[in-house]
């Protein structure tokens, strides 16, 4: 498929649209997924391991329009698992509380889905197109693809029993012979969701090889009234905001290039109003964001030790790229407490008035 046909051809760098279609639009208005209106068109991924509320947290105060939480399964949450329910948390301040679940069975899943909506949710997203062999061996995430019937009845389900907006996350298909999301879309629609995210991966891919936006565009071109987010290589602001206007999505999900860089959204919106040379961030409020996170991980985990232990592999992404980070890389292991994180900063990246973060990645990040 090629690319719709607003898009100038004149304008395309590697098939996408170039920076001179990167003006104020579709970009600064807000998305809407059935009765619910967000402030923004780009959002955080739901991300094992990583999408908990501290995270969460940073990614919504620098502008994403809303955060998911990592997957939740279905059978803990009906079961009342502790560990389930801790990854329920969130903070004061998320007032748009976004849980993924994920499961294979329609009763269960809608038993849970009834149950995030009674803590607040204010809608639910479904996991089915998680690729981890753990999961897909139990029939959920990616495996649903492979027994549309089946999906289609889990879909249903959750949507006759609550009343907030259900959104589903899908792949390409399972692997390049059986691309099958349009007609997964379709049956999504059928049953009822408001939204449908598609990463343009097969579940075969996993996270290697190149996403195919073509594909999310012909999703979307063949829905009638569902709203469709676009997810794959979305590393940069400019990357979000060339998916958003050149493949007629409604809005677009970033996963990776948050990671370390939780203002990923505040460079959208600065792109988007053509700010595209004033740096964003500057060295000292990189520091402050990074004891942020650590404070928020500490009351998430109530155990300062573990909460650094959390934090490390955050320091490595906040660190990609900079001056002398693959020197302190092998000091990060021995970080226990607070105040190594001090002074790890201290004596690898002190303070200083330059800015850390030039726009859209420029400098130090990739």
């Amino acid at each position: 498929m090629t690319e719709p046909n607003h898009v100038n051809r004149s304008s395309l760098v590697d098939g996408e649209p170039g920076q001179d279609s990167m003006e104020p639009g579709p970009a600064s208005t807000g998305l809407t997924i059935g009765a619910l209106r967000l402030p923004g068109r780009f959002v955080l991924a739901p991300l094992a391991g990583v999408s908990d509320w501290p995270f969460r947290s940073l990614a919504l105060a620098n502008g994403a329009a809303l955060a998911y939480t990592e997957m939740i399964s279905s059978e803990g949450l009906v079961r009342g698992g502790k560990a389930t329910l801790k990854m329920l948390e969130r903070a004061p301040t998320e007032n748009l509380f976004a849980p993924q679940l994920f499961g294979s069975h329609a009763g269960r899943m809608a038993d849970a889905a009834q149950m995030l909506e009674s803590m607040g949710a204010a809608l639910v997203d479904l996991n089915m197109g998680c690729p981890v062999k753990k999961v897909c061996r139990t029939g959920a995430g990616a495996a649903l693809m492979r027994e549309p019937r089946r999906l289609e009845a889990i879909v249903r389900a959750v949507v006759d029993r609550v009343s907030i907006p259900v959104q589903v996350k899908i792949r390409a298909g399972w692997d390049s012979t059986s691309i099958n999301a349009t007609e997964i879309a379709s049956r999504v629609e059928d049953a009822g969701a408001s939204a449908i995210a598609v990463h343009g991966r097969t579940k075969a891919q996993g996270y290697g090889g190149k996403a195919s936006w073509d594909l999310i565009a012909e999703v979307k071109a063949a829905l009638r009234r569902m709203t469709v987010i676009g997810n794959g290589d979305v590393l940069s602001a400019r990357d979000a905001l060339r998916k958003l206007q050149g493949y007629g999505v409604d809005g677009v999900m970033i996963g990776r290039g948050a990671l370390g860089n939780p203002w990923i959204f505040r460079e959208i919106d600065a792109l988007a109003r053509g700010r595209d040379a004033a740096p964003v961030v500057a060295h000292g409020e990189w520091r402050e964001i990074i004891h942020r996170h650590l404070d928020g991980l500490i009351a998430y985990r109530g155990d300062e030790r573990r909460a650094v232990r959390m934090l490390r592999k955050h320091l490595v992404w906040y660190t990609r790229g900079m001056r002398g980070a693959p020197s302190s890389r092998s000091e990060i292991a021995s970080i226990r407490t607070k105040s190594d994180v001090g002074r790890w900063l201290d004596q690898h990246f002190p303070p200083s008035t330059g800015p850390a973060r030039p726009l859209d990645g420029a400098g130090p990040r990739r």
